[in-house]
């Protein structure tokens, strides 16, 4: 359901934490070492921003991330003049700044994907990160190390 499903029923601090992150079925396993110890509903990437399959390892642990390229164009009061736009592609319309997107709980795999906590549709819909429901995405950061495994298959 829109919001994700999960459920966690390990330790606070695995010994061996991993994660199995399943796009076709948008859902993530998390272990510590052989024993599935969690499992929650995740948003992959969407069709033109799809998250790469492969195996990956945590290279950095942000806790209060904020997307430097995707986000919203804001006037000077703070309203959103052009919501969510990859700042990159998308100039910005005068008198507007660029405000990136929050993503608490940032565990980067690859280049600027990651996982983190953020919405859940129920369907692909990131810019390629994958998002987990904040209870999930705070304790799985709290558990992560860098160089922890992380596997995302189709």
């Amino acid at each position: 359901p829109p919001g994700g499903d999960y459920f966690w029923s390990g330790p606070d601090a695995p010994q061996m934490p991993s994660v199995r992150i399943h796009l076709t079925t948008q859902h993530a396993d998390i272990f510590d070492g052989p024993t599935l110890i969690g499992r929650s509903s995740i948003c992959s990437g969407r069709r033109s921003h799809r998250t790469p399959a492969g195996p990956y390892t945590v290279t950095e642990k942000i806790a209060e991330h904020v997307s430097n390229r995707y986000g919203d164009y804001v006037d000077d009061s703070g309203g959103i003049v052009q919501a969510n736009i990859d700042s990159f592609d998308v100039p910005a319309p005068p008198g507007t700044q660029f405000r990136g997107t929050k993503m608490p709980y940032f565990l980067r795999i690859v280049g600027g994907v990651g996982l983190h906590a953020g919405p859940l549709p129920g369907f692909p819909d990131s810019h390629g990160c994958v998002r987990f429901p904040e209870p999930v995405a705070q304790r799985l950061f709290q558990a992560a190390f860098v160089g922890m495994p992380v596997v995302v298959e189709d």
